[in-house]
C-alpha cells in the first residue's frame, strides 16, 4: 500500500497532456486553452456611452445647450458638436470625439427646447466608456491553461474570437462490474441491488464536459477481459467500478494484468477506498475504482478528477484545500488517511453522520471532505484541519 501524497505523485507523473486542437468557440466549453490569447482589438472600440443621456462638454455643463443630432447604438457616422451644443446618446452609442461626458437623461430637464445639465454630481469623463478601458489590443486577455467557462466564451466572442485552440477533451469508458446490480427503473428481489456507481460518474464527467461511455458487466471473467480489451482499443481513460478486490467473484485485477496493463499502484492508505487501482497501457490511463459508491466518489474526486484535469491542460488539477477549526471531535486509528462528508458555513467544517464506504446520502448532502492524514489520531473540537472543497 502507497501514501495519499504517493498515489497523487504517481498520478501527476503518469499523466500526459493531451493534443491541441482547434474548436469553434460554441464547442469549447469546459476546454482549456492550449495558448495565450492577445487581445487583436481594444474593448469596447471606440469611447460608448454608458447609459441613456446627453453627450457635451464637460466645461459648458452650466449652459443651455442646442441638440443637434441624435446618436442610437450601432451608428458609424463622424459627428461633431460646436460650443454650446449637445447630442442625444443612448447605451452602447459611440460618443463624439468632441464630446467629453455623459449625463443621465434623468438628471436633465428641457427648457425653451434646450438642455440643462442638472447633475450635481457629475464629473468630467462621466458616464463614458473610454477606448480599451476593458483592455487595449494587444494586451494578454487569457493565459494558456484558461478553463473556458461561459463568461470566457462571451470575453473570446467580444473580442472578435470564433476559434480557440484547446486541449483535447479525453475520452472514458465507464464500467461497472456486478452481478447484483439492477438498472434503476426496473424491479428488484432480494440478494440484488440497484446499479448507482455509472448513474454518479456519468453525472460527474458531464460536469466537465466528458460524455462516457458507460457498460454494465457481470461478475465473470471472460466477459470483464473482453470489455477490458475493447475500452482499452476505443478510449484514452478507462474508469471501472467494482470486482477490485480479494473476492471470489472479483476478476478485475486479473484482467487487467492479461490485457498486459502496467500497474503504477494498488491499494491507498486510505478510508474509504482502500482497493484503489492505477495504471496504464502505453498512453492509455486505468483507474479501478471499489464497487461502494462513496468510495468511488471520494477516489474520483481525489484521483480520477485531478488525472483528467491534468490531461486537458488545468494548471490546478487538484480541489482546492482550505483550513477550517471543526465543530466536533473526532477519533480515528493512525496508519491510514480519512476523508470525511462535511459541510462548511465558511467559518467552521462540521461532519456529517453517515461515513461508511457504501453511504451516498451524507455525500449528497457534503460540500467538502475533512482530510486527516495517517499519522493523525484524534481532532479536538474547533481545532485546524483540511478541507478539500467538493465542486
Amino acid at each position: 500500500m502507497i501514501t495519499v501524497a504517493e498515489a497523487k505523485k504517481i498520478i501527476t507523473e503518469n499523466v500526459e497532456l493531451q493534443m491541441s486542437i482547434q474548436l469553434q468557440l460554441n464547442q469549447a466549453l469546459n476546454n482549456c486553452l492550449a495558448e495565450d490569447i492577445f487581445a487583436p482589438i481594444d474593448v469596447p472600440l471606440f469611447n460608448q456611452s454608458a447609459m441613456d443621456g446627453y453627450a457635451f462638454n464637460f466645461n459648458e455643463k452650466e449652459n443651455a445647450l442646442v441638440l443637434v443630432d441624435k446618436i442610437p447604438a450601432g451608428d458609424t457616422r463622424k459627428i461633431d458638436i460646436n460650443k454650446g451644443e449637445a447630442v442625444r446618446i443612448f447605451t452602447g452609442s459611440m460618443v463624439p470625439d468632441s464630446c467629453d461626458t455623459v449625463v443621465m437623461q434623468e438628471l436633465t430637464e428641457l427648457i425653451d427646447g434646450k438642455l440643462v445639465v442638472k447633475d450635481a454630481g457629475l464629473k468630467l469623463g462621466g458616464n463614458i466608456r473610454e477606448k480599451g478601458h476593458q483592455i487595449k489590443k494587444g494586451d494578454l486577455a487569457l493565459k494558456k491553461g484558461t478553463k473556458i467557462k461561459p463568461a470566457t466564451i462571451g470575453f473570446l466572442a467580444s473580442l472578435g474570437i470564433d476559434q480557440v485552440k484547446v486541449y483535447k477533451t479525453p475520452t472514458v469508458a465507464v464500467l461497472a462490474t456486478g452481478s447484483e446490480l439492477v438498472r434503476p427503473g426496473k424491479g428488484v428481489i432480494k440478494g440484488q441491488v440497484y446499479e448507482a456507481n455509472t448513474f454518479m460518474l456519468q453525472a460527474a464527467l458531464n460536469s466537465i464536459g466528458i460524455e462516457p461511455q458507460v457498460t454494465l458487466l457481470q461478475d465473470n471473467l471472460s466477459e470483464t477481459k473482453n470489455a477490458i480489451k475493447n475500452a482499452l482499443q476505443n478510449f484514452d481513460v478507462l474508469i471501472l467500478s467494482g470486482g477490485i478486490s480479494v473476492g471470489d467473484y472479483d476478476f478485475v485485477k486479473e484482467s487487467l494484468e492479461e490485457n498486459e496493463v502496467n500497474q503504477l499502484f494498488y491499494k491507498v492508505k486510505q478510508k474509504p477506498g482502500k482497493p484503489l487501482y492505477f495504471g496504464k497501457k502505453q498512453n492509455k490511463l486505468i483507474f479501478a475504482l471499489p464497487g461502494n459508491p462513496g468510495a468511488a466518489l471520494n477516489c474520483f474526486y481525489l484521483y480520477v478528477l485531478p488525472a483528467l484535469n491534468i490531461a486537458m491542460g488545468h494548471p490546478k488539477p487538484f480541489l482546492e484545500q482550505i483550513q477550517l477549526p471543526i465543530g466536533q471531535s473526532f477519533q480515528k486509528k493512525t496508519g491510514r488517511a480519512n476523508f470525511l462528508k462535511a459541510y462548511s458555513d465558511g467559518k467552521t467544517v462540521n461532519l456529517l453522520d453517515g461515513q461508511g464506504s457504501d453511504v451516498l446520502l451524507s455525500f449528497s448532502q457534503s460540500d467538502c471532505l475533512v482530510y486527516l492524514p495517517e499519522e493523525r489520531a484524534s481532532v479536538l473540537e474547533n481545532e485546524l484541519v483540511d478541507v478539500i472543497l467538493l465542486p
